[in-house]
């Protein structure tokens, strides 16, 4: 088994964690890799163990940090490599384990002690050409101009699904729906489904209300203000302005999110996330 080591770099804990992690793993007689990022903000790991994330060819990557570092993983990563979270984030409703559990979870991965929860992922294409990476948590479209609203039209599969006036849409999966998409008032979905909910964002128009469509829609926007731009942003971390006549389209990506786990409940992690959330 070949492991991957990345952490967040604004935390020295979590790099201080992820070199005893290193540490660990090679003493052990682990082959494991860490990402240059990591190695950039704590140089005690052997130079030669250093990748970027990009060319990671491993079995497992422990992620050390919150939810932006294990999206920043998985829109970086070329192949679906199960991630064991480890939370030094806010909330971390992607990780699995607390930091001092970390060893315990490691023998347990070491053990076979596991299984793998497969999460779906938005693909985003832009005049026909994808654009970004494929989405975990969201694809937003939002207003360009602050304190102006943008005039969208969208479909599902092709029919007209509704006509907004509103400073954006959210169209979300399961996974994402704790986060931009219940701001905007969506509902908490279920991680378990392969569903997508599509949720305006701050409408004008009451009726205009989220909903949750199948994983295999074609949700297709439009922007008909034709002098005002959008931005489209992918799970927060991957922004672009773009052309009133563009032609948007967001389907499930046929790539999936795997997370190392220990339990399959659900809904004690996920209560107590949302409870400390709001």
């Amino acid at each position: 088994m070949k492991f991957g080591i990345v952490a967040r770099r604004d935390r020295m804990e979590a790099l201080k964690l992820a070199y005893r992690v290193y540490d660990f793993l090679k003493i052990s007689g682990f082959d494991v890799v860490v990402d240059e990022d990591t190695y950039k903000h704590l140089r005690e790991f052997n130079e030669e163990d250093v990748l970027p994330l990009e060319e990671f060819e491993v079995d497992v990557i422990v992620v050390i940090g919150g939810d932006g570092t294990i999206l920043r993983v998985e829109h970086k990563t070329k192949k679906e490599v199960p991630i064991l979270g480890i939370n030094m984030g806010t909330l971390g409703f992607l990780t699995e384990v607390e930091p001092h559990e970390t060893f315990f979870a490691l023998s347990r991965v070491i053990e076979g002690e596991y299984y793998i929860d497969e999460r779906i992922k938005l693909r985003t294409f832009i005049d026909g050409e994808q654009k970004g990476p494929d989405s975990l948590n969201e694809v937003a479209i939002l207003t360009g101009i602050p304190g102006k609203i943008i005039h969208l039209k969208y479909y599902v599969d092709g029919g007209l699904a509704d006509e907004i006036r509103a400073d954006g849409l959210i169209v979300s999966t399961p996974t994402g729906s704790t986060g931009y998409a219940m701001s905007a008032g969506g509902p908490f979905v279920d991680p378990r489904l392969e569903v997508i909910v599509i949720a305006p964002l701050a409408p004008i128009a009451l009726s205009s209300r989220p909903m949750v469509v199948p994983s295999s829609s074609v949700i297709d926007v439009r922007n008909l203000a034709m002098t005002r731009e959008v931005i489209l942003t992918i799970d927060g971390q991957f922004y672009t302005y773009l052309p009133p006549e563009t032609e948007i389209r967001i389907t499930k990506s046929p790539r999936k999110a795997k997370f190392v786990r220990f339990s399959k409940e659900i809904y004690p992690k996920y209560t107590m996330k949302l409870k400390g959330r709001f």
